[in-house]
């Protein structure tokens, strides 16, 4: 059965499910929802999701939101033998940990930065360009230690986190300085059906490079 993700192509929250799709083998179809005519907070987008935001899912009878939830979902549902959602207590801990990251600081720091940059959004952007270097500063240290978020193995917190930091440049906070965050990205796109999310050229981006 052919799974329905709602979605918008440049918003990283969806890609990260888009991506976990096709990492997975799903057979999966894109309906593109329009965030300019505020369709996500209209009816019927609204039945799928009274908070009105992307991403959604519809998995058969299954309707999922929130794109954490969402890679929860697709793990435990279609991967359930697999290392994606682990079963030890501890590192499933970690995992959640690294959820509740991406749902503060990588939304508060390089996903709000770069909203900024790519809808032309005016707001002070140097508080969000703040938390990003902070949280990278944290992950490239932990990535020191470990190939992945969660150990050897890569988890639905590596896919929860990759887009956002991957394209922080769009939104002007540089990599250069995080070279076992490069790798840790660098070892995300080189997974089997590993797909990208358009990149946005951006002012800020240039000030990043």
């Amino acid at each position: 059965m052919t799974i329905t993700l709602y979605r918008h192509p440049l918003s990283g929250h969806s890609h990260r499910v888009e991506l976990f799709l096709a990492l997975l083998g799903l057979p999966s179809r894109s309906v593109d929802v329009d965030l300019a005519s505020a369709e996500h907070k209209k009816e019927p987008f609204l039945a799928k999701n009274p908070f009105g935001q992307l991403p959604v899912i519809e998995d058969g009878a299954t309707t999922v939101a929130d794109s954490n939830a969402i890679l929860v979902y697709l793990a435990r549902r279609h991967a359930p033998d697999s290392a994606w959602l682990p079963k030890d207590d501890v590192a499933l801990a970690e995992v959640q940990r690294w959820l509740s990251i991406a749902a503060g600081p990588l939304a508060e720091g390089p996903a709000r930065a770069r909203v900024a940059a790519v809808f032309g959004r005016a707001m002070d952007v140097e508080p969000s360009r703040t938390i990003a270097r902070a949280l990278f500063l944290t992950m490239d240290a932990h990535l020191a230690r470990a190939s992945f978020l969660v150990g050897e193995t890569p988890t639905v917190a590596d896919i929860a986190l990759y887009t956002y930091t991957a394209h922080a440049p769009e939104g002007g906070v540089s990599l250069a300085p995080f070279p076992n965050v490069r790798a840790w990205i660098a070892r995300i796109e080189a997974m089997p059906r590993f797909v990208p999310m358009k990149a946005t050229a951006t002012a800020a981006l240039a000030s990043a490079s």
